[in-house]
């Protein structure tokens, strides 16, 4: 297979490549890698960690559509699922069992079997639109008040009005002398600090000693500073600019301005000026802003509440992965990304391969979301379809064609909640989330659509036949560099990446400029 989706089409061929596609499938499943005598990595160079996965990935595209309409005369196209019914699958992950809904009459993979209606899977920009709308029809929570140690990350809403003028008296903004008139100045012997009430009014020809922030005594002129500052042998303060380097005689006179490094009060803002609108981000700064113009708290919007549903029997919650159980990534990973996302994570419940504890699971959560990890494929133990008919839920996104994550999946399952079901494999979960959690949170928050941004990529990326691929990238300068390790289930290149890269199916040439999606960690508290 070479990447490209490129091929000389006829009515005898579509069969043939359809065979083809599921002996790569078998030979990886059989072997743990791709097919040997179907690598198009010429002999003697290093092995690509990625084209397992991208060998997959196009067998998989070519199995569910092996042709420009889909499928040749309308005949279904045959189920890779059928030959994975069990054995080394992963709910919900990208690889055999993420091909789109079955068609029916393949053997384990049947409606009648699973449940699950085959619905068409949504394109990228799509699905990610369909999320944004999704939070809108949800009813506004009430603003609440927080505590400004408790605001970070939060969303204003309402107008952050200042409480009085900033700075809210003449202050001195160097260290030096507070002068009055023309120099040289007789020095007060008592000088002035920051937070000490107002000091006596200066006379013409007088100086006093002043630190950064403290009041400037009235009939002030300027501030003198203590570099530009000299007395003589009487104890007189003569304005003068520092010596030059190596040298030990002044360089000449200083210029002393009228007002010279005096903050005047009102400088920043006046009292009831706005600073910043509704929806303006809490940030660090923000805090700061909030705490001079004189709030204890801020008004916003309360933090969307997430229950975080870990499923898979095969998953281990400590050591290293042993007797056919692999360690859970997904539990550790999803909290901390879903809490820069704005999110307040409840609970984080493991319930293994259970379709009544998860229906119990959900029907008992009073979360804004449920967010599900594996399960959404059309497997014998992927429950999250079968939970959301029993739960009479609105499937809004049931499929997106993007790589990895292509099964992930969007519900409302309530007037104000819904659930979010992510693939089971790391790298597709972290898709999922990018491309439905990220603008579900960001409409129940708030917060405003990022802009998008671009750089061009330092090398080529490969694109999958039909679907948008999500690869990792590292920003160096202004050029994005792809990273390996981005197969569905690696997080190798994940954990070095900036961010992701959006490359279309054709696949993106270095030099063109491609959107970036940073990564939740980039807006961590």
């Amino acid at each position: 297979m070479t990447g490209r989706g490129v091929r000389a089409w006829g009515p005898d061929t579509d069969d043939r490549y359809v065979e083809e596609a599921l002996a790569v499938v078998d030979d990886s499943d059989a072997r743990g890698r791709p097919g040997e005598a179907r690598s198009t990595r010429p002999s003697g160079k290093r092995p690509d960690p990625d084209q397992h996965d991208r060998d997959l990935e196009e067998a998989l595209a070519l199995v569910r559509d092996p042709g420009p309409r889909g499928t040749r005369s309308g005949t279904p196209a045959p189920d890779p699922g059928a030959r994975h019914a069990s054995g080394t699958r992963h709910r919900g992950q990208d690889g055999p069992e993420e091909a789109a809904p079955s068609a029916p009459g393949r053997a384990g993979r049947h409606p009648a079997d699973s449940g699950h209606t085959a619905h068409p899977a949504m394109p990228w920009p799509e699905a990610r639109a369909a999320a944004a709308r999704a939070a809108r029809s949800v009813p506004r929570r009430d603003p609440v008040d927080l505590p400004l140690d408790a605001a970070l990350g939060l969303v204003l809403a309402a107008p952050l009005t200042a409480l009085t003028d900033l700075p809210s008296f003449n202050t001195s903004a160097m260290d030096g002398w507070a002068v009055a008139g023309p120099g040289p100045w007789d020095v007060r012997a008592e000088g002035v600090l920051a937070g000490h009430t107002e000091p006596a009014p200066l006379e013409d020809g007088e100086a006093v000693r002043i630190a950064t922030g403290a009041r400037i005594p009235p009939d002030t002129t300027a501030v003198l500073r203590s570099e530009h500052g000299r007395t003589d042998d009487k104890g007189r303060l003569h304005a003068a600019l520092p010596p030059a380097p190596g040298s030990s005689r002044t360089a000449g006179t200083a210029t002393v301005a009228h007002g010279q490094d005096i903050r005047p009060r009102g400088q920043e803002c006046h009292a009831g000026e706005q600073l910043l609108p509704p929806g303006a981000l809490v940030t660090p700064a923000v805090l700061g802003l909030a705490a001079a113009a004189g709030y204890d708290t801020v008004r916003v919007r309360p933090r969307p509440r997430v229950d975080v549903l870990v499923l898979g029997d095969e998953l281990l919650t400590e050591g290293p992965p042993r007797g056919g159980l692999i360690r859970d990534a997904l539990g550790p990973m999803l909290p901390p990304w879903l809490r820069a996302l704005g999110a307040d994570v409840v609970a984080v419940h493991r319930l293994g391969d259970d379709a009544e504890a998860l229906y119990r699971a959900v029907a008992a959560s009073t979360a804004d979301m449920v967010l599900t990890t594996g399960g959404t494929a059309g497997g014998p133990v992927d429950h999250v379809h079968p939970t959301l008919r029993r739960l009479g839920a609105e499937l809004l996104v049931d499929g997106v064609r993007v790589r990895p994550g292509h099964p992930m999946l969007l519900a409302r399952t309530g007037e104000s909640q819904h659930l979010v079901g992510l693939p089971g494999n790391p790298l597709a979960a972290v898709s999922g989330l990018l491309t439905l959690a990220e603008p579900l949170l960001r409409g129940l928050t708030g917060r405003t659509t990022p802009e998008p941004y671009t750089l061009p990529l330092s090398d080529s990326a490969h694109g999958h036949p039909h679907d948008t691929r999500l690869v990792p990238v590292t920003v160096r300068a202004d050029h994005a560099v792809p990273l390996h390790y981005s197969g569905p289930a690696m997080l190798r290149g994940i954990a070095a990446a900036d961010a992701l890269a959006v490359v279309p199916p054709v696949g993106a040439r270095s030099g063109p400029e491609r959107e970036l999606l940073d990564l939740p960690w980039m807006w961590a508290e």
